[in-house]
């Protein structure tokens, strides 16, 4: 047989990366609570083993193991619901502060401008209209939207429990997939992604406990109100990576703005997000997880926006961990161990345009090159 050329090879790569995307986008309800019961397996098998050794039923250990993870969810969502019901006995403040921030706003435009008061008020009485007109189309998409994530919460359970469940069924049938002189590297590989699916998913959860600690303590030290909501949500949507930090800012300044008429306040907020980012990103992350997963950041807020952009909220959430399990998959594949080298974060410090050893495929090869040159360029 006639090998395939460097070209068809090529192609045939790309053509699979467009038909996997079609698949994601098309399946997306389908995937996407079973990629999240897989990680959340994962994540639970720690506990299912340590009930297996104490000698409960595999069932049993399967079950409880759900019902911790569910308390856990369930703190979290009373915990936030608490300080929703806070935020809503504060409207009445919180339309004063509103008209407050108007009224000062429309004087500034009006100053600076020759948009009157009235023509403001005409503008937004328009776009009142418009949004009223269109609520029963919004009203349907969200019934729609509740009843998407209704469907995801009552099968991730399910899900969860099959995973457990069939977990050597489905270890045997991965290695039945391969020949048996890769089953050394297909072990290393399974191996490899639970131990970082693992270590990344309890980083996350340790990231949100300490950003929503960090972040609400200091602002309600500061006098902030609400600033435990402003924690709680930040250090949830900070699980979006880049993209959650930019809408959590927005929305803690909005919160900000909507609970105090004072503009320091808003300043505070910012300037304290940003000193916990900065302690985040450089000091605590990379000291749990971030040696785990090693994606560059490039890659990483292109994944971002793919995952959004295919399957939505859940697939900006899975990105991550989807990229560090394919680049797990990359690197233990000699054909396509150039596509680890995109996602990964090992940058070279010279230039391939000059430097002809990092043109080169096998790490081997290119050590033993750039030793030759190095001997070679060393004067005697």
């Amino acid at each position: 047989m006639t090998p395939l050329s460097t070209t068809v090879k090529r192609s045939i790569e790309l053509l699979g990366l467009c038909a996997l995307a079609i698949i994601i986008y098309y399946a997306k309800d389908i995937l996407m609570p079973l990629l999240t019961a897989f990680f959340l397996s994962i994540l639970l098998l720690p506990v299912y083993r340590v009930l297996c050794k104490w000698r409960f039923p595999q069932t049993l250990a399967i079950f409880f193991s759900i019902l911790l993870a569910a308390l856990i969810v369930g703190f979290v969502i009373w915990f936030f619901g608490m300080q929703i019901s806070k935020l809503v006995k504060d409207i009445p403040e919180i339309q004063n502060n509103l008209n407050s921030h108007w009224q000062n706003l429309s004087g500034w435009i009006n100053a600076k401008t020759a948009f009157s008061s009235q023509e403001q008020l005409d503008l937004l009485r328009k776009q009142s209209d418009k949004l009223l007109s269109n609520a029963g189309i919004y009203l349907s998409g969200a019934a729609v939207s509740l009843t998407g994530i209704f469907v995801f919460v009552g099968l991730l359970p399910i899900y969860i429990f099959l995973f457990m469940f069939y977990k050597n069924l489905l270890l045997r049938f991965t290695f039945l997939w391969f020949e048996e002189a890769h089953h050394e590297s297909v072990e290393e590989a399974l191996r490899e992604t639970e131990s970082i699916v693992k270590s990344y998913l309890i980083g996350l959860m340790i990231q949100i406990s300490y950003i929503t600690i960090l972040l609400g303590g200091a602002l309600w030290i500061m006098g902030i109100k609400h600033a435990l909501l402003i924690g709680i949500i930040f250090g949830i949507l900070n699980l979006i990576p880049y993209v959650g930090a930019l809408i959590g800012n927005i929305i803690g300044v909005l919160l900000t703005l909507t609970a105090s008429q004072e503009l320091w306040h808003v300043v505070a907020v910012l300037v304290t997000i940003a000193v916990v980012q900065f302690l985040d990103n450089n000091i605590l992350m990379p000291r749990i997880v971030g040696s785990k997963v090693q994606l560059n950041a490039f890659a990483s807020i292109v994944g971002v926006l793919i995952g959004g952009s295919l399957a939505g909220v859940s697939g900006m959430f899975l990105s991550l961990p989807i990229m560090a399990v394919l680049k797990i998959i990359f690197d233990k594949s000699p054909a396509f161990r150039k596509w680890g080298l995109l996602l990964g974060d090992e940058n070279p410090g010279l230039s391939p345009m000059s430097n002809y050893a990092l043109r080169l495929r096998n790490k081997r090869e290119r050590e033993e090159l750039s030793w030759e040159n190095d001997r070679k360029n060393t004067p005697t």
